[in-house]
């Protein structure tokens, strides 16, 4: 006997696929991101600011730098002002802002895109390089957290879970994101994450600048070539090494793809 069936079916036809996204509530204020890009520029000229301001102001992390705040005048001599902090706060992983960029040329037709198509991810080459994160542990539990409050949430075991979970958690969803779409149009050899996520000691510390630890860091870095290329499983949601090439390779192959695509755009310069 065929039992209830559920008021929820899926669509038999149609062409359209509905997606519903409810946020979950926030106090909107003034805290809006600032994109500083190239292409930018040309049309709000207030925004050619220093790129030692836009380094400083991006790497102001909260709690271990001091915000930075500068001023830009555009050709009529009107002053703007910039109260900033860490970019990682908006966007701990950049890679869909500067998508996002690339895209946003193409839709007002910029010459350099000229015969790209608006989702045509197939076309896009990415790489996206982390700065490390500390090895991954399963540190916190619902048990515990229960009974967290505001002092809990920001510093609990030596570490500071909310931030923790925020930074991670954005980092994360955009890799996942740009895994499923790249892998969807059978181009994920065009898209290339370098990360390590195993890091310890003093090498995952944000504020430890010393010379035996920045060399240490190149040490890793020197390291995460000869490692496999990881991509993430989109049935787990995990990072698991692939058996293609090493980070190196993908580079290497990049690099070629990259001098081609040069020479290409240089010979189109030359008939025009």
């Amino acid at each position: 006997m065929e039992g209830p069936k559920s008021p929820l079916q899926p669509p038999t036809c149609g062409s359209l696929i509905t997606v519903l996204s409810i946020d979950g509530g926030a106090i909107r204020g003034r805290l809006q991101p600032t994109i500083f890009s190239t292409y930018e520029v040309k049309n709000k000229p207030s925004l050619d600011a220093l790129l030692s301001d836009i380094c400083i102001a991006t790497s102001a992390a909260p709690t271990y730098l001091p915000a930075h705040y500068f001023e830009t005048k555009d050709s009529d001599g009107k002053l703007r002002e910039f109260n900033l902090i860490d970019g990682g706060v908006a966007a701990n992983n950049p890679t869909l802002v500067a998508i996002g960029e690339v895209t946003k040329q193409i839709m007002r037709g910029n010459s350099d895109y000229f015969s790209i198509d608006q989702m045509d991810y197939g076309r896009l080459l990415v790489i996206s390089l982390g700065t490390g994160t500390a090895k991954s542990e399963e540190k916190y539990d619902a048990e515990d957290a229960a009974k967290w409050g505001l002092l809990g949430w920001l510093t609990s075991g030596g570490s500071t879970p909310l931030i923790d979970v925020f930074s991670q958690a954005s980092s994360d969803m955009v890799d996942l994101h740009l895994s499923v779409v790249f892998q969807a149009l059978h181009s994920e050899k065009n898209y290339l994450r370098i990360q390590d996520d195993s890091l310890t000691g003093d090498v995952s510390s944000v504020d430890v600048a010393t010379k035996k630890n920045l060399d240490n860091l190149v040490k890793v870095g020197e390291g995460l070539l000869k490692k496999p290329v990881s991509r993430v499983n989109l049935e787990t949601g995990l990072v698991e090494p692939s058996d293609q090439e090493t980070n190196e390779e993908a580079l290497r192959r990049f690099a070629k793809i990259l001098s081609k695509e040069k020479r290409l755009r240089d010979c189109k310069g030359i008939k025009t």
